[in-house]
């Protein structure tokens, strides 16, 4: 029984895996594919195709190898109790067999232990005992021992496999091999080969080898692997695309845009290895706690050898037998088994949800958490600015008005300018070409359409211009809106106002809500202006607003809040964030959305971007705690009930044997509901 000790899962060995074999250009440059005619696929299957039993064997003995000891152990001990009956000798040779075969892998893990780490643990402690018992005499009973306790070793073996699966399972989402387009014919190469600016083809049914930009074709992508998006997202020319994701119906041409260890996959990978890897405090408390305990163990088990013969007048016979169930139900193994099962089947059932952590600490620390903090553009709003209110001056209607400012703008890359474009698209307004076109840095644009002289900019551009009576009340309110006003003027006098706000996520307002009812206070922090961000928090339900901030001001805000509050999260996206997701508890980014430098200080990332699950992430840790709190209370219940047993009435050691390995297995199930949803 391992207890999660030295577990090296080795996943980049997995993503290194180069197929060999089919490296050959193909003749084929269209992106339809051969098919067979139907007398062709309906034709007798060749010997190689009938199913073998042989193959077919070896798959399920390497499927449940970790059970072949515990059943070679328990058959031996089954014909050893009934050759028993007629030769002592041979029955006794039969039970050694069993010994061997049901505990090597355990004795060899505890020496290893012993010899490398100068320590001791519970296979050791276990091994000893049943060759104590066997030393005794009670051949039957050690064999017992040794058959339930490497049976519970494969059982958890077998659920480990299980809670992290999912997790594991990402390895082989990723193809091998791509087709790569090299002077117009289809070539196929490894994965790893890509190159940024390759030209790589990807049919239906395909997985995508490579992250990069759709060049030619339209399809449904089935991105749930990487964001955990439920429903496949439509894509065509201009979109991003990511490695590892499933092409639906149509045909892809896809220009790379990052190298094989740079993919969004590697990084999800990377992830994935860390959570793996690293252990919350209260799994390291207890491996500490395990090597004390089993010293202590062995200590007592000696002192219960020598000292009753002596003192109590029992037999050696006698204390040597209730010394070695002492050994068996006083070992750690179910206190062992507490934590690790529980934390890798939370982190895998988040990871299905598009929820990454870097380990089970950070699960453990977000259940902890007091405040949220976020940060505002690109992470409590969308990062981008959209037209709110359109006011008209002059005769013309709210349309008109639109297309020409939307006319003039088309002419500028600003992101003002942009979002009026984009709010005329949307309506379907027809776009004039202006003439004359010049931008006056600082101010604003101006430019002729229809002869008529258009000038869109700042306010302050225009006071000469008659910003007076209800168009400075209109422009005052939607300032302290917190939205961005740019006034149009035609033939030098006041056309209208478009007003502009970088709108919240949709979500935003019932994250915050759901975050109240886990009775956590939610904070913003952002280097706008004040008026922006109290509207932007009204519009939330924010509790604490923090404006006008540098990334180095975020960094102690984040300080300060937890001086105040205690524990603090850290939502953001940017490279300015970085400092306070660093410094806070649990840094939180956004993955999709998110920068390199972000991903890499947080300890969570939402690959979906979707803030919705932070508030099921914190639930997922308060439940994963409760259940380790459960499995702790039980297993200490199962120790001492059963160390107190031994010594007031005792008990025989096959029942010892299956109280202290099933109350293992017990909480090693209990730490599986976590998979669930």
């Amino acid at each position: 029984m391992s207890h999660f000790k030295g577990k090296d899962n080795n996943f980049h060995s997995q993503l290194e895996r180069k197929d060999e074999n089919d490296m050959k250009p193909t003749t084929s440059t269209n992106l339809t594919a051969t098919n067979q005619t139907p007398a062709s696929a309906a034709s007798t299957p060749s010997p190689q195709q009938q199913p073998e039993r042989g193959p077919r064997m070896k798959e399920l003995l390497h499927k449940y190898r970790e059970l072949l000891p515990p059943a070679g152990a328990g058959l031996f001990t089954l014909i050893a109790w009934l050759t028993s009956f007629g030769s002592d000798g041979l029955a006794t040779a039969l039970y050694i067999i069993a010994f061997i075969i049901g505990g090597f892998q355990q004795a060899k893990e505890g020496l290893e232990t012993l010899v490398k780490e100068k320590d001791l643990d519970v296979n050791l402690l276990m091994i000893l005992a049943a060759i104590g018992a066997g030393a005794i005499g009670y051949w039957a009973e050690g064999a017992i021992l040794i058959f339930i306790f490497s049976l519970s070793g494969a059982l958890e073996e077998m659920t480990m496999e299980r809670s992290s699966k999912d997790i594991s399972a990402l390895m082989n989402l990723k193809p091998e091999t791509a087709v790569r387009m090299e002077h117009g014919i289809e070539v196929k190469v490894s994965a790893a080969e890509l190159k940024i600016d390759d030209v790589i083809i990807v049919r239906n049914g395909e997985r995508i080898p490579a992250d990069g930009e759709i060049i030619e074709g339209r399809s449904a992508i089935d991105q749930a692997s990487i964001t955990g998006e439920s429903i496949p997202v439509d894509k065509g020319v201009g979109d991003e695309v990511f490695a590892g994701t499933l092409n639906g119906e149509g045909a892809l041409y896809i220009k790379v845009t990052a190298a094989s260890e740079s993919s969004l996959f590697a990084k999800i990978v990377m992830l994935v290895q860390e959570a793996q890897s690293e252990m919350p405090k209260s799994q390291r408390f207890m491996e500490n706690f395990e090597r004390i305990y089993a010293r202590a163990v062995l200590g007592i088990t000696i002192l219960l050898i020598l000292l009753p013969p002596w003192l109590l007048n029992w037999t050696w016979s006698e204390a040597s037998y209730k010394a070695m169930v002492f050994l068996v139900v006083a070992s750690p193994c179910a206190l062992v088994s507490s934590i690790m099962p529980a934390m890798l089947s939370a982190i895998s059932n988040s990871a299905r949800r598009g929820v990454l952590f870097k380990g089970g600490a950070h699960l453990e620390n977000l259940a902890n958490v007091n405040v949220i903090a976020f940060d505002k553009t690109g992470t409590l709003t969308k990062g981008r600015p959209e037209v709110t209110d359109i006011q008209v001056y002059i005769g013309m209607t709210e349309e008109q008005l639109l297309g020409h400012a939307a006319s003039v703008e088309s002419m500028t890359n600003h992101p003002l300018a942009r979002a009026i474009v984009q709010h005329a698209e949307q309506r379907k307004l027809p776009l004039q070409r202006p003439t004359d076109f010049q931008a006056i840095t600082g101010w604003g644009v101006q430019a002729n359409l229809d002869g008529e002289a258009w000038a869109i900019g700042k306010p302050g551009w225009f006071m000469q211009q008659g910003l007076e009576g209800g168009i400075l009340n209109d422009l005052h309110r939607l300032e302290q809106e917190g939205k961005t006003v740019i006034v149009l003027s035609r033939q030098n006098a006041i056309a209208g106002i478009i007003a502009l706000q970088d709108q919240i996520r949709p979500e935003t307002k019932a994250v915050m809500a759901g975050l109240h009812a886990l009775g956590i206070q939610t904070a913003m922090l952002t280097g706008d202006q004040e008026r922006t961000a109290m509207a932007i928090a009204e519009q939330a339900g924010i509790d604490l607003v923090y404006a006008e901030l540098l990334p180095e001001d975020k960094l102690e805000i984040v300080k300060q809040l937890q001086e105040e509050h205690g524990s603090v999260a850290m939502v953001g996206d940017g490279v300015n964030d970085a400092p306070a997701l660093a410094a806070a508890n649990v840094g939180i980014a956004m993955g999709a959305a998110g920068s390199d430098v972000a991903l890499e200080t947080a300890d969570l990332v939402l690959m979906n971007d979707d803030l919705q699950k932070i508030g099921g992430a914190i639930t997922l840790g308060k439940r994963m705690k409760r259940v380790i709190k459960q499995n702790m209370i039980f297993a200490s219940i199962v120790i001492i009930s059963l160390i107190l047993s031994n010594f007031v009435s005792g008990i025989p050691l096959p029942l010892g044997v299956v109280g202290h390995e099933g109350s293992t297995i017990l909480v090693i199930l209990n730490g599986l509901r976590l998979l669930r949803q």
